[in-house]
């Protein structure tokens, strides 16, 4: 069966093609809306502290808690999409990220400003919902190229989220002032998703949320991520963070035996271990700790003093962003419509490789060369054009290994994937900063960052190999699928009722 729902914005237009240019723009706008709200507040976590009078590892809870918070909603949000639709469940996320952001605004609590950051966790839901809408309501000759542009406002947002933060907080401005512009623009995406997503049905596969396999999940991923985030303040080998592993290794082991015995299960045991769906989420959790990798990386290397330390530039937290990162967000979302051809055309195993060569050649060369502006400048568009392939790619990766009906929750892992790669790369990063601290000015030393550097680079040297190696190469988008997609605006063309059924 095959129907065509005439209320949908993306149904058809006069010449019986889709209208996706605005429903592409109404999911760029809200994933962007997530990625902004990631990094808006890492530059004023010590400001917060100060304007808050707290300790500064309390205040740390205000990334902390988000990205638990995101690790445990995601998956659930993606699976109350199937089953109630995305529509509403999309709306009702940009509904609570608003009042989340409204709580920031207007507290001078930080246990209020954790909750507000709990509540904006739920914004990670978000991206997996936004591409299965897309599989969903976009042809199938357009479906990478949507999906990349999409997925590249991943990197272009946390980007911009930095730069905003630079400009209005320069002095000794508010720490609320950040979330004022985040305010800003998920208005934009809420108003531009009422009017751009489709009104369409549930897909009937599935009748139930499953919570019991939700709750075991998110508490799994509390107690994975938790000593991960706080691991460094703790002790990597306190007691309390090795038995928070140990305990996070057998709830996870837990869950998957509950999901085998489940008729609808969150994520079906062997949705994980198809090899095409596990490579994909291995590649997103390097990826993300690409993503992080630079992020971190990059803006502490060119904010470091060098008149202190023989290395860095001494720039401010608005020239980093400005100058540094920013051209390679915009060459990202410059490159994401082109990625997306080029998947389509070469299939999604070797453009993911593709673009890990980028990465590979970035991180390689600012651990050789570090000594100009233009080394970190040049070399950080390299690593996020990886990124931006990373993102561009994954989900049509997991779009050519599962089902219509399991693109939601396939999704929602490798973003959970994504969000542990994050973690580990801020956590390491923190921890080689900390521990190869020079003696004389307490700074860290030239060479953490060439390891830091190195690292990225392996990672993406693995990214690259299972491009290769480990996923399928074919074209992501078989002939058959467009061959069908053809047909039904054929006959949309010609029919002379607005709804077809056949």
């Amino acid at each position: 069966m095959v129907a065509v729902d005439s209320s949908s914005p993306t149904s058809k237009s006069e010449n019986g093609q889709p209208q996706t240019g605005l429903l592409v723009v109404g999911l760029a706008t809200a994933v962007m809306t997530l990625s902004l709200l990631q990094t808006l507040v890492v530059p004023v976590l010590s400001r917060i502290a100060e304007q808050l009078d707290a300790d500064l590892t309390a205040v740390a809870w205000v990334l902390t808690a988000n990205l638990l918070a995101a690790a445990v909603a995601t998956p659930v949000l993606g699976r109350m999409g199937d089953v109630y639709g995305r529509r509403p469940v999309m709306l009702g996320i940009l509904v609570t990220v608003l009042i989340g952001i409204l709580l920031a605004l207007f507290t001078s609590s930080l246990p209020i400003l954790i909750l507000a950051r709990v509540l904006q966790g739920t914004s990670y839901g978000l991206f997996p919902l936004s591409m299965g809408v897309l599989r969903e309501e976009v042809p199938p000759h357009q479906l990478t190229s949507s999906m990349a542009l999409v997925s590249a406002t991943l990197g272009v947002g946390g980007v911009v989220g930095l730069l905003a933060t630079g400009l209005l907080t320069q002095g000794d401005a508010s720490y609320h002032r950040p979330f004022w512009f985040g305010l800003a623009v998920t208005l934009i995406a809420l108003v531009i998703g009422f009017f751009t997503l489709p009104r369409r049905a549930p897909d009937g596969h599935h009748t139930s949320v499953d919570w019991i396999g939700g709750f075991i999940l998110g508490g799994g991923l509390v107690l994975l991520l938790l000593p991960i985030s706080q691991g460094e303040r703790w002790g990597w080998g306190s007691p309390l963070t090795i038995g928070l592993f140990v305990a996070a290794v057998v709830v996870l082991g837990g869950w998957l035996v509950v999901e085998g015995r489940i008729a609808q299960p969150l994520a079906s045991p062997k949705l994980l271990a198809n090899r095409g769906v596990a490579m994909t989420n291995l590649a997103g959790l390097l990826v993300g700790f690409g993503l992080f990798g630079a992020f971190l990386g990059i803006t502490d290397f060119v904010e470091t003093p060098s008149q202190v330390t023989g290395y860095g530039f001494g720039a401010s937290v608005l020239r980093a962003s400005a100058l540094y990162l920013l051209p390679g967000g915009v060459a990202g979302v410059i490159a994401a419509p082109f990625i997306g051809k080029y998947v389509h055309k070469v299939g999604g195993g070797r453009a993911l490789a593709t673009g890990a060569i980028f990465g590979l050649i970035g991180f390689a060369g600012m651990a050789l060369f570090h000594d100009r502006s233009w080394h970190m400048i040049v070399f950080g568009i390299f690593t996020q054009l990886a990124v931006t392939f990373g993102f561009a790619t994954l989900p049509a990766l997991l779009v050519q290994s599962v089902s219509p009906a399991e693109t939601g929750v396939a999704n929602s892992v490798n973003s959970i994937m994504r969000s542990v790669g994050s973690a580990v790369a801020s956590a390491l990063i923190v921890s080689l900063l900390t521990a190869m601290a020079d003696d004389r000015t307490g700074l860290p030393s030239e060479g953490a960052y060439v390891v830091i550097f190195t690292m990225g680079a392996v990672a993406f040297a693995i990214v690259a190999l299972i491009g290769l190696f480990g996923v399928r190469g074919h074209r992501p988008v078989p002939a058959q699928e467009e061959r069908e997609e053809a047909a039904v605006s054929m006959a949309g063309e010609f029919s002379p009722v607005s709804g077809l059924s056949s």
